[in-house]
């Protein structure tokens, strides 16, 4: 067969088994999958603990990166191997926790220590699998059924959409637990300081240029002197601040290309520069700046301190070598 045509087929079948995945939420299909997503949220909320998620085989390998996912947004989670459980890690489980369990079958023999084990010590346990009726769907407090979907491996045999469907499934889990408690974008910087992820998350007072790298002139210098900060600071614009020290102003290359005549040199920056020009605030995330900058297809952007004053300046290539772009 074509590569390219088994690709393609694969692609379609677990595209399919995410669109079933998406009807059983909205309530289109069988099982009440919308209401126990719900409940499993409001659960996992009420709750104290960690969210303990566990599964065999591929269903492991799901539950890993579902548990790293609600780590890093926000919903502390860890990953417990049903066979090491059995050994010794059920005292990583304790009251207040909620047990995350994928089976597709609910019939996987290594969850039974687990299964047992959360009953015994009113542990929550909330099921992720293809049958509320199986072991594992009968005792779980929770059971979210995932809808009968085709393998994309044409034996029917190897895990693909249905691990597709179980990977999706923690991402929703996730983004709802994000939104349930309140997760911002500074909350997630804390969790991510390094690789590019962390320079976008890094605030603006932490890139910006400030002090004697700042160009700033006082309201009514003549423009020599805003041109040699331009120049000399190498940032390509100048600041003019008035008399209480508020940025009034901002003159940039663009502006000196406008206003080009003879007497330039001589003119008073009032005259030249863009008044209330855009500033962005100290905790003013990277990203914040960048996609500012982008959208206003401008190279820098002052920063500024709740009077007004400025307090230093962002350029495009701060972010450049900072790697956030």
């Amino acid at each position: 067969m074509n590569p390219l045509t088994s690709a393609l087929r694969t692609l379609r079948i677990e595209r399919d088994g995410i669109a079933a995945l998406e009807a059983a939420l909205s309530g289109a299909g069988a099982g009440q999958l919308a209401q126990a997503f719900a409940a499993a949220v409001a659960l996992i909320v009420s709750s104290n603990g960690r969210v303990v998620v566990t599964g065999m085989g591929k269903s492991g390998h799901v539950a890993r990166k579902i548990a790293s996912t609600m780590a890093s947004t926000g919903q502390p989670a860890s990953f417990v191997h049903p066979g090491e459980a059995s050994h010794g890690d059920l005292g990583m489980i304790v009251r207040g926790d909620t047990i995350l369990a994928l089976s597709w079958s609910g019939e996987t023999s290594e969850l039974a220590d687990l299964i047992v084990y959360s009953r015994r010590h009113t542990i929550n346990l909330v099921a992720v699998t293809s049958r509320c009726d199986s072991a594992l769907g009968r005792e779980a407090d929770v059971c979210l059924q995932l809808p009968v979907a085709e393998e994309a491996c044409p034996n029917g045999l190897a895990p693909t959409t249905s691990t597709t469907m179980q990977m999706a499934l923690g991402d929703a889990l996730a983004i709802a637990l994000l939104e349930a408690r309140g997760f911002t974008a500074h909350d997630f910087k804390a969790l991510h300081p390094g690789g590019k992820l962390g320079s976008l998350l890094k605030y603006a007072r932490d890139i910006m240029r400030k002090g004697d790298a700042m160009p700033c002139v006082a309201a009514g210098a003549l423009m020599a002197e805003a041109i040699y900060q331009m120049t000399s600071k190498g940032v390509g614009c100048v600041g003019v601040t008035g008399a209480s020290g508020r940025l009034d102003g901002i003159v940039t290359d663009g502006d000196l290309r406008r206003h080009m005549r003879a007497d330039l040199m001589a003119a008073r920056v009032d005259d030249i520069m863009t008044h209330s020009p855009m500033t962005v605030q100290p905790d003013t995330l990277a990203a914040e700046a960048l996609e500012i900058l982008e959208r206003r297809k401008i190279a820098a952007l002052f920063v500024v301190d709740g009077d007004g004053r400025p307090l230093g300046v962002l350029h495009f290539h701060d972010l450049l070598r900072l790697g956030a772009v």
